[in-house]
């Protein structure tokens, strides 16, 4: 049987105006200022059709928020109710990697498997985590609720590439953190792929040029050769936090919310 069409939604939940020199790890070679505005917007996504609800990965909180310095748009869990989604019916929840700004909220989702790489979990709670410069992403608090999900048996462990439902794949990335995994989705499109923090931004792709948080910039790179297969098409590859994303892709008919539909073909170029 073929696998089903999804609907994918991006819901913004956060922005922070910073520069470009916070979001490109080498100067740009175009001769354009590396310190001219780039900012950065926070999202969580939903996959779904008529049986079935994926969220990928679930936002920081209001304290975070606050201690890293960014602007809430609305709180990700309250997005979700918004579009209909009730987080405590949720049954699934694919988590990128663990970083704050992914990987908080956990308890919204009370019935959920979380789906996180073996990887991910060994970075986040290993020798790495000595040095403040990688620990710095990530919350301890957030870390240890999902060792506590561990110890619950809510925690389905990927090691690089698994099925979390039909037309539902999710594929190890690794440079931005060790287990860092994107999430391809079989859409009425072809499959699109939701590249979390493989890419932040479009010009990450178009320039071969890392986000400057990274643990390995080889395997980061690389990581872009398998976003490009997966998707068949650069135009299905999502990147995690650019804002050209709610400015090319159809809104979401829920005025409350700023979210956008990913499964319908996007407008205007990419950069």
């Amino acid at each position: 049987m073929d696998a089903p069409a999804y609907e994918i939604i991006a819901l913004r939940y956060a922005t922070h105006d910073r520069p470009a020199s916070a979001n490109l790890l080498y100067a740009p070679e175009t001769g354009d200022p590396h310190d001219a505005p780039m900012p950065i917007d926070y999202f969580v996504w939903v996959i779904r059709d008529a049986t079935r609800v994926i969220v990928v990965d679930t936002g920081f909180d209001r304290p975070a928020c606050e201690a890293y310095g960014r602007t809430m748009v609305r709180h990700p869990v309250e997005g979700l109710r918004l579009i209909g989604i009730d987080p405590a019916a949720v049954r699934d929840v694919i988590i990128t990697h663990l970083h704050y700004d992914h990987a908080g909220n956990l308890a919204a989702f009370p019935d959920a498997t979380f789906h996180l790489q073996d990887s991910e979990m060994a970075y986040a709670t290993g020798r790495c985590m000595c040095h403040a410069r990688l620990r710095g992403a990530f919350s301890v608090e957030d870390v240890c609720t999902m060792v506590r999900r561990v110890y619950e048996g809510r925690v389905a462990f990927v090691d690089g590439t698994a099925a979390i439902a039909p037309g539902v794949t999710v594929h190890a990335v690794p440079g931005h953190t060790r287990g860092l995994q994107c999430v391809r989705v079989e859409t009425a499109r072809g499959p699109v792929v939701l590249a979390s923090d493989a890419a932040h931004f479009y010009a990450n792709l178009a320039q071969q040029n890392p986000f400057p948080i990274v643990v390995d910039v080889a395997a980061m790179m690389e990581s872009w050769r398998t976003l490009a297969r997966l998707a068949g098409d650069p135009e299905r590859i999502v990147p995690g936090h650019d804002p050209l994303v709610m400015a090319r892709y159809p809104r979401h008919p829920a005025a409350e919310v700023e979210a956008v539909l990913l499964h319908l073909p996007p407008h205007g170029p990419a950069a």
